[in-house]
């Protein structure tokens, strides 16, 4: 999802809890990451790997100047020779350190040794996150949590691509009244969905 598309589904979520929800949550990512530069562990479960999210905050790392967003994808299943990017394992889990930030992704409940390892990393300082059904043990571990119960009016997916353009905002204005390519864009997409003028 593009940000023209990001900047429509926000405008049709408009009045809705999900905007807030997700800010909210993007700022205490960006936050956590940003203030120990860096150290932002990314993982799933062994049924689904958020390789998605990862790509998406690599961008916005990129595109908004903080470095820290740019996550480290811990995978169950991976393997020497996969490309570095995809080779840390959750042995990683266990190098977990204060200052490091470590966002689980869960449709649904993580398994047991997923949440040991977690568990670990919070022990060992670690801030935890969690994007998941808002349930459970991995919520009660997490310092923050964002919810997608089943069922909701969105899903895992898209949420996720929410809170990954919400991390990556500035929320300080731009200098000298240059404007940032996502700013531009959303109010391209603004203007384009706008209703025509009324002509008499």
């Amino acid at each position: 999802m593009d940000a023209v598309r990001v900047a429509l589904l926000r405008e049709v979520l408009a009045g809705t809890e999900w905007l807030g929800a997700t800010r909210r949550f993007a700022g205490t990512l960006r936050a956590s990451a940003v203030a120990h530069g860096g150290g932002l562990l990314l993982v799933g479960t062994r049924e689904y790997e958020p390789w998605h999210l990862a790509a998406h905050l690599v961008d916005e790392a990129a595109w908004s100047g903080m470095p820290e967003l740019a996550p480290t994808l811990v995978r169950h299943d991976a393997r020497a020779s996969d490309p570095a990017h995809l080779a840390v394992g959750l042995g990683r889990l266990a190098a977990a350190r204060r200052g490091e930030t470590l966002l689980v992704v869960s449709p649904g409940g993580p398994g047991a040794p997923l949440l040991e390892r977690v568990h670990d990393a919070r022990q060992a300082g670690a801030t935890v996150l969690a994007l998941g059904p808002g349930e459970g043990e991995l919520t009660a571990m997490a310092h923050e949590t964002l919810a997608v119960p089943e069922g909701a009016e969105l899903d895992l997916d898209t949420v996720q691509h929410l809170v990954s353009a919400a991390a990556g905002e500035n929320a300080l204005p731009c200098p000298r009244g240059r404007r940032r390519l996502r700013d531009r864009l959303a109010r391209l997409a603004e203007s384009l969905t706008a209703p025509p003028p009324a002509r008499w």
